[in-house]
Order: structure tokens, then C-alpha cells, then sequence
């Protein structure tokens, strides 16, 4: 995808790091959640903050992000391909939503961009997790965390190291950030709460529209598309389904632990807002719920 250079005024970004006291809670969470997080992480793909989001009660005083870097925010973009690239993509989606955001009457606010190194990372509001967690989104400060190691994981995992399988990750999880915005996320940690037994299917409705939020965004701007980059988006969205997750760690597949959606689901909400280009078509994962 032909992205264009990154404008830091445009965008936040800042760097992370663990800022120590891992045991102390965040948000009403302790290491025993970080635990359950993380290990989801691992063996299903679970985004840990939405795992932690859950379990949390939402009281507790938050960690602050420590700066350990120093590094201004061109040098932290410009401190690697993925960083690059990265921050290209954040200007690509504040530049695609913001419009969007104001046609419709709801406020606008970008998140921030938070670039951490490989380990330990503290959020403002989230708790704890480290970079095997892989990229997530905390809607307590509005960032979208990135270990850009993660990205080599990746293409591992899909056979692809194209950079739409990337971009197509970044925007999923502003895709978390649309739904912070609009209310959606609040209003499916409160059905979680009224009725347990749904909590993963709606949990999985939520991820499947952050994917059609991020075909949505490719939609828009379909004219950055280069031959090969539908191809890596599907193999991408393909390997993090959680029947695929399941398989790859000798698991018996179970729909009722899915959290992200079956490969197939993935794949048909990430085409879904391609096609439409349009945010309302993402609508159809809460419509009649």
C-alpha cells in the first residue's frame, strides 16, 4: 500500500516502557489478570487489555507510562522500517476518520501511537502486559501500543511479510479506537456484564467490527493499493482466526472460546468494509444483538 510520509504534527506518538511496581493493580487489576491475559494472548490471540478490560472492575489507581527514550517524536518514527511505516499509517487513518467523525456530529479525538521496545510495558489505565502480547489498544489513555518486533511474528504466522498484512493489524486496532469513540465498547462491557454466558460471543462481534472498520479504511483509500495487498490482508486476518490459533497449538477447536472470530469471519469482515467503504456497513455485527 502506498502510503504516504508521516506528519508527526499530525499525529501523537511517544515511546513505552515498564515503569516498575509489577505488582501493583491497575484499573482493579493484579498480576493474577496480567497472568490470564497474557497466556490468552498467546494461545488464542486475544487482544490482553480487552481480556483485562473484562476482568477489571475499573477502580485502582493507574501506572503512568514511563518516557524512557527521550526521543522526539520524528526520531521514535524514524527509528526503524516498522516504526516508519507505522507512524505512516496512524497519519493514513487520523487523515480517513477524522472527516468521517465530523460528517456524522460525533467528536473526534486521535489516539496515540505508543512505540515500546522488545519487554515489560505499563498503561495508563490497562495495567501491565510485554510485547509477547502483540499490538492492543487501551481505551483508558486512547493508545494504540506497538512492539514493532511483533510484526516479524507475523509474517511467520501468514507466510507474508507484504505490508498490508501490517497496516491491516494497525488499523484493526484503531478500529478499537472508533468503537471507544462512538460508545460501542462501553456498551458491550456493560451486556457482558448483564448477561456472562454472551460475553464471548459479543466480545467476538466487537473484533469482527474493528476488522470491517479496518477494510473500511482500505476502502477509502483505495487508490494506495498495490497489486498483492487484498491477498496479504486475507492471509493475515486468516492466521490470527481463532479456530487457526486453536489448531496451531494442538487445541481441539471450541466456537464458544473464540474471541476474535474463525479465520473465515475475519477474513469476510476485513472484505466486508473493503467492499462497502462505508462505516455504517460494520453496523451489521450489533444489528438485532
Amino acid at each position: 500500500m502506498r502510503l504516504g510520509r508521516y506528519d508527526t504534527s499530525k499525529i501523537k506518538v511517544r515511546s513505552g516502557g515498564a515503569s516498575g511496581g509489577g505488582a501493583r493493580k491497575a484499573g482493579g487489576v493484579g498480576c493474577g489478570t496480567i497472568i490470564i491475559a497474557i497466556i490468552a494472548a498467546l494461545v488464542f490471540g486475544v487482544d490482553p487489555m480487552q481480556t483485562i478490560g473484562v476482568l477489571s472492575d475499573g477502580q485502582g489507581t493507574a501506572p503512568q507510562v514511563s518516557q524512557q527514550s527521550g526521543l522526539s517524536e520524528d526520531q521514535l518514527c524514524s527509528s526503524g522500517p516498522y516504526a516508519q511505516e507505522t507512524c505512516q499509517a496512524m497519519t493514513s487513518l487520523n487523515e480517513t476518520w477524522a472527516p468521517v467523525f465530523r460528517q456524522a456530529g460525533v467528536q473526534f479525538e486521535q489516539p496515540e501511537l505508543v512505540l515500546y521496545p522488545p519487554g515489560p510495558i505499563s498503561t495508563q489505565g490497562c495495567g501491565n502486559a510485554n510485547s509477547a502480547s502483540g499490538p492492543f489498544y487501551c481505551p483508558a489513555d486512547m493508545g494504540i501500543y506497538i512492539e514493532t518486533g511483533f510484526f516479524d511474528q507475523l509474517a511467520k504466522m501468514s507466510g507474508t511479510d507484504g505490508d498490508f498484512a501490517r497496516l491491516y493489524v494497525m488499523a484493526h486496532e484503531y478500529g478499537h479506537h472508533i468503537q471507544n469513540l462512538t460508545g460501542i465498547s462501553d456498551q458491550v462491557r456493560s451486556a457482558q456484564a448483564q448477561n456472562p454466558h454472551r460475553a464471548n460471543q459479543l466480545l467476538v462481534r466487537l473484533e469482527l467490527m474493528a476488522d470491517c472498520y479496518a477494510g473500511v479504511w482500505a476502502g477509502m483509500n483505495r487508490s494506495l493499493i498495490e497489486a498483492g495487498d487484498l491477498e496479504e490482508g486475507m492471509r493475515a486476518a486468516s492466521a490470527v482466526g481463532d479456530d487457526t490459533l486453536q489448531r496451531g497449538s494442538g487445541q481441539r477447536i471450541n466456537p464458544e472460546s473464540f474471541t476474535h472470530g474463525s479465520s473465515q469471519q475475519r477474513m469476510e469482515a476485513l472484505k466486508l468494509g473493503l467492499q462497502s467503504a462505508n462505516a455504517g456497513a460494520c453496523d451489521v455485527y450489533f444489528e438485532g444483538s
